[in-house]
């Protein structure tokens, strides 16, 4: 019995699967938020599925990359829920878990701003790298080579953005993860240290534009 979040993009995603059976799921697109609506939202949803938290038996959580605010949160919930419930707590990379609903060749990109993407390519659920950061340029030209003209879905907000480098590909472009593959890949793993996955120092600064 596992229960998967994701709060790192602009969505808020709480599913509680069974196996491989969802018990219940729910998702709300927002850019801000998520720290009000998580614990709401995860209560209707294993009151939707019938069962008390004190039943499951793993907790899943996206870690980023993202927004720094909101993987911050879905991460401390992930933890505070696994210690008051004496469960494993797993993380599960942002790009990872876009890409988990794929098939064959896979990249899944976020938009980073500043002319930046979060990057991961997979095949058959097997990364051909680690996640990263990059340029849009020079993203666009890692994917052209790593793709080498193959069929290709692209998927995530930065998808658009390197579509020219794929012609052809399938190009989604969800809100975020959705949070049943988050669950799905979290049973799958061994249990780790849960950290956030930063791939950039964060934007915000203290006065005097001193960096955090």
């Amino acid at each position: 019995m596992v229960l998967g979040l994701d709060t790192c993009l602009n969505a808020c995603s709480v599913a509680v699967l069974d196996g491989s059976t969802v018990l219940a799921h729910a998702s709300e697109a927002m850019a801000r938020g998520h720290q009000e609506r998580l614990a709401p939202m995860a209560k209707a949803v294993m009151a939707e599925a019938g069962i008390p938290f004190s039943k499951l038996q793993r907790v899943g959580a996206t870690v980023g990359p993202g927004s720094f605010t909101g993987l911050r949160v879905g991460v401390a919930f992930a933890k505070g829920l696994g210690s008051a419930l004496g469960i494993p707590v797993v993380g599960v990379g942002v790009l990872e878990a876009l890409a988990s609903e794929g098939r064959g060749l896979v990249a899944a990109a976020v938009d980073a701003r500043r002319d930046q993407v979060y990057l991961q390519v997979f095949e058959d659920g097997q990364p051909l790298m680690a996640p990263d950061v990059l340029p849009v340029g020079t993203a666009a030209a890692r994917l052209a080579e790593l793709v080498m003209g193959r069929a290709l879905t692209l998927v995530g907000s930065g998808a658009p953005l390197l579509a020219d480098a794929a012609p052809g590909a399938d190009v989604l472009t969800p809100e975020g993860c959705d949070a049943r593959a988050v669950a799905r890949l979290a049973a799958a793993k061994a249990q780790t240290p849960i950290r956030p996955l930063y791939l950039r120092a964060p934007d915000a600064k203290l006065p005097g534009g001193i960096s955090l």
